[in-house]
């Protein structure tokens, strides 16, 4: 059965290829539960299994239908990595936490597909690893940091020299780099839909088509929102990142206003021949690059490789993309040929930018208590698939009153980003600033 006419799915190859999801109604009238949870991503179906693993009743409220959103719209990169900062950087921000954060960031990967394989989950997963090439002589160093960082708190890192990383991706665009042998990709629709069919089986109740429209606490109980009813209960996860405010502008006002939704591009090729495929990242390993205009590409079930793109002016699907796009495919894989695109769609990212000076700098995730056994966490920053599966098993912990000091969720204040309507209108402009800081660099 097809989602109903009131949920617009974007023209995604994941939309098009993905077993249908399950169906759900809407709220209707007051229920009451242990958790509640806001939001049926990664990280809200993720808190929602594991709190169902240790008998916990929990509730759901989706604004749309699960993988709506972000969760089924990306590229379906399984990276156990931040964008920008490496362990060294989460240390000396949250100390122990961040040591136990990296901790639980370095076996995301590996978990995601352990629990996809545990409840046998048709998300065309493959753990063939990731793979970051360096653009230029210059950023070398940069791999040799990352792998020397995570190498000691032992993630499965290995430097590549220009020859090996030549050999690994087919093309020799790079100046080498490093790779994650527990990384990989999944197709990000199928698997929300998998984990959303795991949580029911497990007993989650789940409504769709239901925007929270407000929050609160009071007498020990939180109280969510609907249009059309009320969740009560003990304890809640907010698990929105970049569409908290998107469809109710005060459910969160404090946290939708540390986070920038930024627009992302995804495109499919047309399906490419077995012996092409066999030379373009012959290994199928997921691949992004160290561009701040960044790079990436991995091959999706039916040989289509899945990249993508910004643009500062998108316009009307994408269309002026397709052509950038294409271009640099077939300059990094000749091969190729001229490229053609069967799908093109996008959807927010949620960025949490530090500096407003320094756009180019990727901020870091921000996870919060909202008050008696409320939490929250926002700012993936463009790496959200492992790390999300992963904190929802840290959230679901702290829900049920384990120490916050035994967990990898380096807890802050919420920082509102100052002017962040005007800064969200005018975040696309910083891309021609990436890309004269990429090009200083070949």
């Amino acid at each position: 059965m097809t989602a109903p006419p009131s949920v617009a799915w974007p023209p995604s190859l994941w939309a098009a290829t993905a077993r249908p999801g399950p169906v759900l109604s809407a709220l209707e009238g007051d229920v009451q539960t242990d958790v509640v949870v806001i939001g049926a991503g990664f990280t809200g179906l993720s808190t929602a299994i594991h709190l169902r693993e240790r008998g916990v009743d929990v509730t759901i409220v989706e604004a749309a239908e699960p993988g709506w959103g972000a969760s089924g719209r990306n590229n379906g990169q399984v990276i156990p990595t931040l964008a920008g900062h490496d362990p060294s950087a989460m240390v000396k921000r949250h100390g122990e936490a961040g040591e136990r954060f990296n901790a639980v960031l370095r076996d995301s990967a590996q978990y995601l597909f352990d629990l996809v394989r545990k409840y046998d989950i048709p998300a065309e997963a493959e753990q063939a690893g990731w793979i970051q090439p360096v653009h230029s002589p210059g950023r070398f160093k940069l791999a040799e940091k990352r792998v020397r960082e995570w190498s000691a708190i032992g993630a499965p890192v290995e430097l590549l020299d220009r020859a090996a990383a030549a050999e690994m991706l087919g093309s020799d665009a790079w100046f080498g780099g490093f790779w994650n042998r527990s990384g990989g990709h999944i197709n990000p629709l199928a698997l929300t839909r998998g984990l959303a069919e795991v949580a029911l089986k497990l007993g989650t109740t789940i409504y769709a088509r239901s925007p929270a429209t407000s929050m609160s606490h009071a007498n020990g109980r939180w109280t969510v929102k609907t249009a059309r009813g009320s969740v009560i209960a003990r304890a809640l996860v907010l698990a929105t990142n970049a569409y908290t405010g998107e469809f109710e502008r005060d459910l969160a006002p404090e946290i939708a206003s540390e986070v920038i939704p930024v627009l992302s591009w995804q495109m499919a090729t047309k399906p490419v021949s077995d012996n092409i495929a066999k030379t373009v990242i012959p290994g199928r390993q997921a691949m992004s690059d160290t561009h701040r205009e960044l790079y990436f590409a991995r091959w999706d079930a039916r040989n289509r490789l899945v990249t993508g793109g910004a643009a500062v002016l998108p316009g009307d699907g994408g269309v002026n993309l397709r052509p950038q796009v294409a271009a640099r495919l077939k300059r990094l894989w000749p091969l190729l040929g001229d490229v053609e695109f069967d799908y093109v769609w996008s959807g927010y990212v949620g960025m949490t930018p530090d500096n407003l000076l320094q756009p180019q700098v990727p901020g870091y995730p921000r996870i919060h208590r909202l008050g008696p056994d409320g939490f929250a966490w926002v700012g993936c920053n463009g790496r959200a698939v492992a790390l999300s599966i992963s904190l929802g098993r840290e959230l679901a912990r702290a829900t049920q009153g384990t120490a916050i000091e035994t967990l990898g969720l380096p807890l802050s204040e919420p920082r509102p980003q100052p002017f962040r309507a005007i800064v969200r209108r005018i975040a696309p402009l910083a891309l021609p600033l990436y890309r004269r800081l990429d090009a200083t660099e070949i």
